[in-house]
């Protein structure tokens, strides 16, 4: 009988009732995703209340979230979820930027939801019993689904229809979903037969100009959420040129009312943001649009962030961090190309061959026709970089000399100051020439000097290093190079004026020829399929000086090391990490 009351319901109209009443009076909180678990409080996080009530509204069928994160978008995701699988049974689509992360949202978000919340937790069968249709990746419940996957999963974005859609963190997505096409293009499709169909898009936004998040806030109604200034009673947009604080004292930071200066300390601020409300900019035809800053959010007070701030300036790759992850909004790369003169004009005379400073040594390896090039880069904390040695070893690389001189530069004892001896603790050669069976075989045979074969890998958003395969004819451990994402970081840090985090030193021995090839690619911006997409291309014919610093930072990020503070303290007297500082060296490429 029961099971007959749960089929009738799921062909009956919806209720009158809002994604936030019924997570009001239905949702619970989990106490392993969630700082405050319990019943949940739309009033806690009032401005997730507009973003939730949309999907309620008949004339919305497109939701855009472009926010900072630690604002609770995740668990309006999972309100959303629980209000259609309950009070509107349909085909839901949950699509991460990859299946792994669909897999962990699986077990870590929707899992304890299901589990916690009385209302969804007799909707899904028991995985364990015959015919539940309830997996890691899609769960059946009656009048609907819940299924789960990876933007880089084209199988599972071009299946059966689906009525709702929620994509989060799409500007992680890849420009396309293997050689399908654009993932979001692709799940959207999916709900063209369904005429009251919803899609949400959400994400930290990234690359001004590339990011997917802030191209599908720019076609919304661009709504913005204005709160009451307890003073004068004003409403305005909480922004970052009104918080004010006496220099290096972050914790003296407040808001300022924009229009009356009055300081608002942070009750005054929660208060203001539980009063608040969304204003459309735009006109709004069936797309939604809001923006969060994270001074919304009540679980990060100013002075906090304002302590993050000035840390994170200090670096234009922190700060990038900081401006998506805090503001909410893209960042803007300063030009497309590096002034090699200034590189050049910045040379220092070093007290050694081994700067103070440099915990770690690695070493890069681009291989040519008739010679290979070497260069080897010391890391400090804050990841400070100094190039330490480049050279170019002639000869054919098919004959064995060329590799016996390779390994002798990779074997060599660099001294500081006081004499101590440091070791290239990594080095990343090229395999995608022409010598790739020689440089596979070279590998193979110096494993024990953490000599490693990588393959470049274009692309946004590639990771410096990805995980290895041994498909491949030595069946060794290859390394994909994310080789656009490390050339941005190198332009990045080029920029840097003074010393300090993730500032590139260079030694008075590099000629103007080194500096040219450094420099020798700049950014475009070119629109592949209706999307932009960020590329690399030469403006000078030499490159290699650019490659070998793509390679030997590789080589440093391929160590994994956790915290160089830590290294630096388990340091011993010849400059070779202890035990210890072996293994923080070792971890995640299982030695």
């Amino acid at each position: 009988m029961e099971a007959e009351k749960r089929l009738s319901k799921a062909f009956l109209p919806p209720p009158d009732l809002t994604v936030s009443e019924w997570a009001d009076q239905e949702r619970v909180l989990s106490s392993e995703s969630s700082a405050e678990p319990g019943r949940w409080q739309t009033s806690r996080t009032e401005y997730l209340r507009g973003i939730m009530d949309t999907f309620s509204a008949p004339e919305i069928h497109t939701v855009v979230v472009m926010s900072a994160s630690q604002i609770g978008k995740t668990e309006c995701l999972n309100c959303i979820i629980g209000y259609f699988m309950h009070y509107d049974p349909s085909p839901i689509l949950v699509m991460q930027p990859t299946l792994e992360m669909a897999e962990n949202w699986s077990k870590e978000r929707l899992a304890p939801m299901l589990r916690d919340t009385p209302a969804l937790k007799s909707l899904v069968k028991d995985p364990r019993s015959r015919d539940s249709g309830n997996t890691l990746l899609h769960k059946k419940f009656p009048g609907g689904s819940v299924s789960a996957t990876g933007s880089n999963s084209p199988a599972s974005l071009a299946s059966r229809p689906i009525r709702v859609v929620l994509a989060d963190e799409v500007d992680r997505y890849g420009a396309s979903a293997g050689t399908e096409g654009d993932p979001v293009d692709l799940a959207r499709k999916r709900t063209a037969t369904f005429h009251n169909r919803k899609i949400l898009l959400t994400s930290t936004p990234t690359i001004k100009e590339l990011s997917r998040i802030e191209m599908a806030f720019l076609e919304s109604d661009q709504r913005y959420y204005q709160v009451p200034c307890g003073e004068c009673g004003k409403y305005q947009r909480l922004e970052w040129k009104h918080v004010k604080w006496e220099h290096g004292q972050p914790e003296t930071a407040h808001y300022e009312c924009c229009h009356c200066g009055e300081p608002w300390d942070e009750s005054m601020r929660i208060s203001a943001i539980s009063k608040g409300k969304w204003i459309a900019t735009k006109e709004t035809r069936g797309i939604a649009g809001f923006h969060l800053h994270g001074l919304y959010s009540p679980w990060i007070p100013i002075a906090k962030a304002v302590d993050e701030f000035l840390k994170a300036k200090a670096s234009p790759d922190t700060l990038k961090v900081f401006v998506n992850t805090y503001f909410g909004e893209t960042w803007e790369d300063e030009g497309e190309q590096v002034d090699n003169t200034g590189l050049f004009n910045r040379r220092e005379k070093y007290e050694a061959e081994v700067p103070d400073g440099v915990l770690v040594l690695t070493a890069g390896v681009d291989v040519q026709d008739d010679r290979l090039e070497f260069g080897v880069i010391g890391t400090g904390l804050e990841e400070e970089t100094w190039q330490i040695d480049y050279k170019i070893i002639h000869g054919d690389p098919s004959t064995p000399q060329v590799w016996l001189d390779l390994l002798l530069a990779i074997k060599t004892i660099y001294k500081n100051k006081e004499g101590k001896g440091f070791r290239i603790q990594a080095t990343c050669i090229d395999s995608g020439g022409h010598f790739t069976q020689t440089v596979y075989g070279f590998c193979k045979q110096n494993m024990r000097h953490r000599v490693f074969a990588i393959k470049g890998k274009g692309g946004e958003g590639v990771p410096i290093i990805g995980r290895p395969s041994r498909n491949n004819i030595g069946k060794i451990k290859l390394f994909p190079v994310g080789v656009d994402t490390t050339k941005s970081l190198i332009y990045r840090r080029l920029r840097i004026l003074q010393p300090g985090p993730g500032y590139i030193h260079f030694p008075m021995g590099h000629d103007q020829e080194y500096f040219k090839q450094l420099t020798a690619e700049k950014i475009i911006i070119t629109k592949h399929k209706g999307y932009p997409k960020k590329s690399f291309v030469k403006v000078r014919p030499r490159n290699e000086a650019l490659d070998v610093m793509v390679y030997s930072m590789a080589a440093f990020h391929l160590l994994n090391i956790k915290k160089l503070e830590d290294l630096k303290a388990q340091m011993a007297d010849t400059g070779t990490p202890k035990s210890r500082g072996r293994r923080l060296i070792s971890q995640g490429i299982n030695l």
